[in-house]
């Protein structure tokens, strides 16, 4: 297990490496000058080179990328800035702050909405999944199939105005979503990230139900499921022991899957609800082409989707015997 994690991490650190290369030079490569933009209306060629000298940008692409790469490992020193502690990201080109701090701030607000979302669509998908194929061919089985077709049809920006028109403005159930962090108010934390808990479960919710049930299905149907029963097990000691630790290496891959791509900024999710999160902030960036804070966000992302994607290969060898990591 040790050799396979070092060469897993080994592999993600040059992938990220890879990663951070190809989007700083198609960042960076764009027609528009950051110094340009920041100079304003009266520049003089002066106040350009200064600008271009304090925002690190003097230099040609590749040299950019290896002051860059080494800020990061062991911090820089940017001119009229000061000396940026490692990791450095660099400062934004919109406000001049750290990258690294303004991703710091933002996550514990995507942190907060990924995990939470997460711990409640996949309660109510698998658990209705696993429902649907112990009723198989009942009506629970197909009430449960059609919800999760019709769920997974939906958008989260429609159905999250949705909900914000009945279930906050009409009805008044809800509190508006916002933003408040734990250590402050805890109620106010969770009631207002609820709704978009909520949302962002009915769209998850569908497919895990689905896969769910198809995997269990196929995995009763297994000649070793069948030989379980034959020998006199029991049928929930058959259905967990052996069907359900069979059809839990797909479910794994793609919840490790999701929760990295929601760590790494639920766009629509942040944009519909106005949370200040990572997604929101990779669209601010974006408007205002903050290559620094579009690299730092695009890297945050790249990392979650391989950490988890390492910790799913991880968890395979418990949740099956017969794979092992060689």
């Amino acid at each position: 297990m040790f050799r396979f994690l070092v060469r897993r991490v080994t592999g993600a650190l040059v992938i990220l490496l890879i990663i951070s290369a190809i989007t700083f030079w198609l960042f960076y490569a764009v027609p528009r000058d950051p110094a340009m933009m920041s100079c304003g209306k009266n520049c003089t060629p002066e106040n350009l080179a200064q600008i271009r000298k304090n925002l690190g940008i003097d230099h040609s692409i590749p040299v950019q990328y290896w002051y860059w790469l080494k800020g990061v490992f062991a911090g820089r020193d940017y001119a009229g800035y000061g000396y940026c502690d490692a990791p450095c990201f660099g400062y934004s080109f919109a406000n001049n702050v750290p990258v690294f701090d303004t991703i710091m701030d933002r996550l514990p607000t995507t942190l907060s909405l990924a995990f939470g979302a997460a711990a409640v669509f996949l309660v109510l998908g698998v658990g209705a999944g696993m429902l649907a194929a112990l009723k198989q061919g009942k009506l629970l089985d197909k009430a449960a199939s059609s919800a999760s077709l019709l769920g997974s049809s939906l958008q989260i920006y429609f159905v999250g105005y949705i909900a914000m028109y009945y279930f906050v403005a009409q009805l008044g159930w809800l509190d508006q979503p916002s933003w408040t962090p734990l250590s402050d108010d805890p109620v106010a934390w969770f009631s207002g990230l609820l709704l978009p808990w909520l949302v962002l479960a009915i769209i998850f919710t569908a497919n895990y139900t689905r896969m769910t049930r198809s995997q269990l299905v196929e995995q009763l149907s297994e000649d070793y499921v069948r030989t379980a029963r034959a020998k006199g097990l029991s049928q929930s000691n058959v259905f967990f022991r052996f069907a359900w630790r069979g059809a839990m290496g797909p479910i794994v891959t793609v919840f490790g899957i999701d929760l990295g791509t929601l760590i790494g900024g639920a766009i629509i999710t942040e944009q519909t609800f106005s949370l200040p999160g990572i997604g929101r902030l990779a669209v601010k960036s974006v408007d205002q082409s903050d290559l620094p804070m579009l690299l730092g966000v695009t890297i945050l992302a790249a990392g979650a989707i391989v950490f988890f994607n390492i910790i799913v290969d991880a968890v395979y060898a418990l949740i099956d015997p017969r794979i092992r990591l060689a």
